[in-house]
């Protein structure tokens, strides 16, 4: 493709003298340069890849967009094509989407967003349109999928590049649909603009991430974003969780789509559950819409999952899925990894490992837990993340302190704070509810092994914090940790010592 239709539409500030490159690729990670490659160098959040457009060049970069004059000079200098613009990632995702040929305009995108349920939520739009005969992509935290194909997911929302690229092997593959996660972060730093959404979705809306965003309000602002259009249209439907204390702030944001539905148990709502039955392995509840009522059936367990289906199921209806057929379909779902995830064994407790990393998302998963052990106990097992939102600690440890029996604080992924600090300041939360079975063991895989070992028949042990994470990360360095096989090993080893 040549360089004046890579940077077609492409908002420029100055363009160089050099008008002509053939462009094979477009990365902003100089590593992946190669001859041919458009590099795009922008200010980030925690480094500048304006200090790698040398190297860049070096490696044989054809062109250059940055949003640095030193680098756009230093470029043309060299006699490559550059282009000087403002925003550096506003500019990444129209010269990916010209590059990749637009794939976002081939694809109808169901984008989701929200402090908690993104993950489930996606898993269940996808797998409601599969069932309905719909190839699709899926990009969310666990994985990518490309319509039959399964890759890993390195972030919860890529860079738009990355995004678009993902797109294009999905309309080659004959994808006409796309599932995905769309963080606070993304939104707020503009990974996605560019790319229409057709059905928007809001969760809800709890205390996460306010080390980035500062306040809650900024941080809802910031989830607002998905249904005012992120340089593209409002969605062309929003769906709302009308029982979260936000609701009114996202159907104000969506006040330019051609549909707001609402969804929830207690508020009124559009996509209304009453009559919901837990139980382990099974949630029933009687569903009324403005198509139609039905009772609705899924393997999935606890509240949370009821407003994660009705989501779901909205928004596959708005994508024109039948009604009827999103909930029979809605049936045969199995649980998403990570997500109140049972480790088999025989011993006669139960061992559940939970994504829960949020005092709001940890105070759902031990009521459910205690729901489901009547006189039993619950043993919580959790951790709080290093270099992130340190406020949300003696809140996570005061939500496991008020429901559990049995609390074990340790590590989750400490990264570059010191792991003992972490969890004295999550202490001071389960002190504070009274809570005095309370220990530290800030080994993870000790941890674990000591929440198997002290359950009994009837109890539940929830392992909360990582779920599907495989790697634990400290001291800047990620090792290979799984909570599911350690839960495992250890309750192996039980079962051979009974």
């Amino acid at each position: 493709m040549q360089w004046s239709e890579v940077i077609y539409g492409l908002p420029t500030l100055t363009l160089g003298d050099t008008e002509h490159a053939d462009i094979h690729a477009v990365t902003y990670d100089s590593r992946e340069v190669r001859p041919g490659t458009l590099f795009v160098a922008m200010r980030g959040e925690s480094t500048d890849g304006n200090r790698y457009v040398r190297a860049a060049l070096d490696a044989g970069a054809s062109a250059v967009v940055t949003d640095s004059r030193e680098s756009f000079a230093f470029a043309d200098a060299r006699h490559v094509p550059a282009a000087l613009i403002e925003h550096g990632r506003q500019a990444l995702a129209i010269v990916s989407a010209n590059f990749y040929q637009h794939p976002e305009r081939t694809l109808k995108l169901t984008g989701i967003t929200g402090t908690n349920g993104k993950t489930t939520t996606a898993f269940l739009v996808e797998g409601l349109l599969r069932s309905a005969g719909r190839n699709s992509a899926l990009l969310g935290t666990i994985e990518t999928h490309v319509v039959d194909e399964v890759r890993p997911s390195p972030h919860t929302t890529p860079e738009s590049r990355d995004v678009l690229a993902i797109f294009a092997d999905a309309v080659t593959a004959g994808a006409t649909e796309a599932v995905m996660e769309m963080s606070s972060h993304a939104l707020a730093q503009e990974r996605v603009f560019g790319i229409p959404v057709d059905v928007a979705i809001f969760t809800n809306l709890t205390q996460d991430h306010l080390d980035f965003h500062g306040t809650m309000d900024a941080y809802a602002q910031a989830k607002a974003r998905l249904f005012q259009g992120v340089g593209a249209p409002a969605p062309r439907i929003a769906v709302v969780n009308a029982d979260d204390s936000y609701a009114a702030t996202m159907q104000q944001a969506a006040s330019k789509s051609e549909t707001v539905w609402t969804y929830g148990i207690d508020a009124a709502a559009d996509f209304q559950a009453t009559g919901v039955v837990l139980r382990a392995g099974e949630t029933s509840f009687a569903l009324s819409t403005p198509f139609g009522s039905a009772e609705v059936v899924s393997q999935l367990t606890g509240r949370v999952n009821v407003y994660n289906l009705l989501a779901a199921i909205a928004a596959a209806v708005g994508r024109g899925v039948k009604l009827e057929d999103a909930i029979e379909f809605a049936a045969t779902l199995k649980p998403v990894p990570g997500r109140f995830e049972t480790v088999a064994n025989t011993l006669g407790f139960s061992v559940v490992v939970d994504y829960a990393h949020t005092d709001d998302a940890l105070r759902n998963l031990i009521t459910l837990a205690r729901e489901l052990a009547g006189n039993a106990r619950v043993i919580t097992l959790f951790g709080c993340g290093g270099d992130r939102d340190r406020t949300k600690r003696p809140k996570m440890g005061r939500a496991a302190g008020e429901g559990s029996d049995v609390v074990i604080i340790t590590s989750d992924n400490p990264r570059s704070e010191d792991p003992a600090v972490i969890a004295h300041e999550a202490l001071a939360g389960v002190e504070a509810s009274g809570n005095k079975n309370v220990r530290i063991v800030l080994d993870r895989a000790e941890a674990i092994t000591l929440a198997v070992n002290e359950a009994q028949p009837g109890d539940i042990v929830l392992i909360a914090g990582k779920g599907h994470e495989k790697t634990q990360t400290a001291k800047g360095v990620s090792l290979p940790f799984d909570d599911v096989a350690v839960a495992a090993a250890a309750l192996r080893k039980r079962e051979a010592q009974a």
